[in-house]
């Protein structure tokens, strides 16, 4: 059964990835270089992990032909939004909100790999509504 805890696990493993990449890569890449190392990253770990997954966008309840796409989608739970950017802007974080609900996710991470240090200025965390519906344990 799914939960907090296990969602929390994946979104732990995710992040372990993406700072090993970090280590590896340094800062000043272009975000598709990192997107591209953190996915095979996960792959070697054995992590399921999709990249550019489409969301299809509906208008008045009709499909619309453009889309968005996810940067990783990890474990089909856990969205991944990279970026290699000075600083993280509001509108990014409004992104990867608006990719949580059009996808029905309960977590992702806004992952800034333009940093020194990943784990303490470069990961944003959010959960949406539907985490706190599953149970802790």
């Amino acid at each position: 059964m799914l939960s907090q805890s296990i969602i929390n696990d994946i979104a732990y493993e995710a992040v372990g990835c993406a700072i090993a990449v970090h280590r590896e890569m340094g800062p000043g890449l272009l975000e598709q270089i990192y997107e591209e190392c953190l996915y095979e990253e996960m792959k070697s770990h054995g992590i399921q992990v999709a990249r550019q997954v489409k969301i299809p966008i509906s208008f008045k309840g009709r499909i619309l032909k453009k889309h968005l796409r996810i940067d990783l989608l990890v474990e089909d739970l856990v969205i991944i939004e990279c970026k290699s950017v000075q600083q993280i802007a509001p509108i990014f974080e409004a992104q990867l909100l608006t990719y949580l609900k059009l996808a029905k996710k309960p977590k992702g991470f806004l992952i800034n790999f333009n940093c020194r240090n990943l784990s303490k200025e470069g990961l944003l965390p959010m959960v949406t509504d539907q985490f706190s519906n599953y149970p802790k344990e």
